[in-house]
Order: C-alpha cells, then sequence, then structure tokens
C-alpha cells in the first residue's frame, strides 16, 4: 500500500521495547552490544525525545537509528484544566486518531488515569468510550508515553488503567507496559501503586492475577445477573459470580489489593436489597467497594442516585463489615470524571475538516 501511494512505511517505535527486544534490535544493525543498554537509559530513565538527545551514541549510529526508528516519545496536542485542579491530556497515537489521559492531583496524591485502546468495544450504557465504538489497541509504547510525556510525570504517585478501553482486551501490551514501569530497567515504580481495572474478562484476568502484582478492580456496579446485563454486555459471557469465584480461588497477599467499582444509578442499583446482595456475593473474601456518583451521558435513560441515598448506601455496607469509601468526581467540567472520556466528537470535528 505504501509503495503504491509513494509513501515511505511508519518508523518503528522504541518506546516499548524491552531491553531483550532493544539487543536483538541493535545486532541486526550492527552495533555493540552495549548500545541495547544505552537505549534503555535514554528512554526509560531520561524519557529522551529524539536520538541527537543520546549524546553518548556516536554521531553515525543516532543517523542509522534515526533512519529507521523514531523513538516514540509523543507530546500532547491539548489539555483542558478543570476548576479542581484536575488535567486532561489529549495523545496522538500512530494511526491518526487520539487518546484521552486524566491527571488528578489530590494533597499528597497524584494519580494518572491512562487509556488502554482508542475507543471500547465493551458498549456498557453508561460509559462515554464506549458510545464512541472501538477503533484501535494501544501498543505498550504509546500506554508509556501517557507517563513519559506528561509535564507532570515526576510528581506521580499512583497511576490507574481505567481510561479509555477495557485493559484485558488489550493484555499483552497493557502487560507490557506494566513490565516497563514496574522493572528495575524500566520506571522502577511498586506495583501498589498500579491499579488495572477491568469490566470481567476472565482468561485475560486470571492471567494478570498470575503474571502481575499490580492491584484489580473489578467494575461490578449491581450485584444481580438480570440487571448486570442490561448495564453491561460482558454478564451474558463472563458473569459476575464466575469473576468472584475466579477472585476466590486465589491468594492475594495482605498487600495486594481487590476493588471493587460501584457507580450509583438512582432507582437501580441503590437499594437495601443491594446491600443484601453485596454482601452475600462478597462474603469472605478481602475487598473493597468503591462507590461512584453517576455522571450523566447523552443517549442514557440513566440517572445518579442522590446524595442521601449514596450516603446511605454506603452506611448500610460498613455494618454488613465492608470496606466501602465514596469517590470524589474530579474534572467533571471538562469531561475527564468516570465514564466520560471519549474522542468521539473529535473524530466528528476532523472528518468535517476534509
Amino acid at each position: 500500500m505504501y509503495e503504491a501511494m509513494n509513501v515511505p512505511p511508519p518508523k518503528e517505535s522504541l518506546l516499548g521495547k524491552t531491553p531483550g527486544e532493544l539487543a536483538s534490535l541493535t545486532a541486526a544493525l550492527g552495533l555493540p552490544a552495549y548500545t541495547a543498554r544505552q537505549l534503555s537509559e535514554w528512554l526509560y530513565k531520561k524519557h529522551a525525545r529524539s536520538f541527537d538527545e543520546m549524546t553518548n551514541l556516536s554521531k553515525k549510529t543516532r543517523e542509522l537509528l534515526a533512519s529507521g526508528f523514531v523513538t516514540g516519545r509523543t507530546d500532547y496536542s491539548r489539555v483542558q484544566v478543570s476548576a479542581d485542579g484536575t488535567k486532561k491530556y489529549l495523545y496522538p497515537t500512530a494511526d491518526n486518531r487520539f487518546i484521552e489521559a486524566a491527571y488528578i492531583p489530590d494533597e499528597d496524591r497524584f494519580t494518572l488515569c491512562v487509556s488502554s485502546q482508542v475507543g471500547c468495544k465493551m458498549g456498557c450504557l453508561f460509559c462515554m468510550t464506549g458510545k464512541q465504538g472501538f477503533q484501535s489497541q494501544l501498543s505498550a509504547g504509546e500506554i508509556v508515553n501517557q507517563i513519559s510525556s506528561l509535564p507532570e510525570r515526576d510528581k506521580l504517585t499512583n497511576i490507574v488503567y481505567m481510561g479509555m478501553g477495557e485493559p484485558f482486551d488489550n493484555l499483552e501490551n497493557v502487560m507490557r507496559s506494566l513490565e516497563i514501569l514496574t522493572s528495575d530497567w524500566g520506571y522502577v515504580m511498586s506495583p501498589r501503586r498500579i491499579t488495572v481495572s477491568t469490566i470481567g474478562m476472565i482468561p485475560a484476568m486470571k492471567h494478570f492475577i498470575e503474571h502481575s502484582e499490580c492491584h484489580l478492580a473489578i467494575s461490578l456496579h449491581t450485584p444481580f445477573h438480570d440487571e448486570r446485563q442490561k448495564l453491561m454486555p460482558i454478564e451474558n459471557v463472563y458473569p459476575v459470580q464466575q469473576v468472584i469465584d475466579v477472585l476466590r480461588s486465589y491468594d492475594f497477599g495482605r498487600q495486594r489489593r481487590i476493588s471493587f467499582e460501584y457507580i450509583m444509578f438512582r432507582d437501580l442499583n441503590d437499594t437495601t436489597r443491594h446491600v443484601k446482595e453485596l454482601a452475600r456475593l462478597l462474603n469472605g473474601l478481602r475487598c473493597r467497594i468503591n462507590l461512584i456518583r453517576f455522571h450523566p451521558i447523552p443517549g442514557t435513560p440513566l440517572e445518579s442516585s442522590t446524595e442521601e441515598s449514596i450516603q446511605l448506601f454506603r452506611a448500610g455496607l460498613l455494618k454488613k463489615g465492608i470496606r466501602t469509601t465514596l469517590r470524589a468526581s474530579r474534572g467533571q467540567d471538562i469531561f475527564a470524571a468516570c465514564g466520560l472520556l471519549s474522542t468521539k466528537e473529535l473524530v466528528k470535528m476532523q472528518a468535517t475538516d476534509f
């Protein structure tokens, strides 16, 4: 295709590659073995934007690398700032699409909510990203770039995979990005500072549990099968009871956390009946529930529970012995709050420009 259009193919990105892969690449180019280590340091320790910055590589080596590769560091295209200090960054991807990442400062905690896909296949009724549909997977480098190119990168204390997309629908690249973030040769982050959220894709979830030490969050939203079917099509494939049964089969230890995300919908999942069923479903499982206020989106009949209902619901769960928190809504005025990330309107604007 590129030959027919007389357009050169895109250069391969190095961000997202492991030291072993960099070693194979440099060996194929006939470069000294130590070049791979130097490249890894420039990519993951020094966050180099270009090969010109890699001053301990010879000019000839830099030119050779630049002829066929890019570092993979891509600056954000736009930033929006909320009244509460939350920032939403727009990043371009390799296929000329866009993703969003939300930076959330909160006293001494600085969290980045990263995306794992452009859009999402899962079609959850309450999510703007799902309304956008699915466009493409992010590479490990594109996931890591959201952190590497963040102006507040050095302040970050926590990373959550709760942005655009279902992380476990892009398992290989998500796992690779986690390796980069937690490895000694990478960003050296504690896995206890990273949480990956899923709607409950069981095979991928099991792989994550067995091959990562990061925290796990499950999008739950109701304990009842029939209600969850209406909210989340994944319930037809991996029922929540099966998800819980799988979690019970693992020993997570005392330091690794399981949490359940629970968006509060008026007259749908905020009753005492739901409190009782949650207590039954989660009985004996060491976990916490994060209650989330629903942020209305176009094209859905759902409404947020009243503040009184939310507080009564939380009190009921606490009385049942379930650790329960109410997540503060952040960045709602710039559509950076939970469930609001979407680049659908941007895609529309681009289409009208041509």
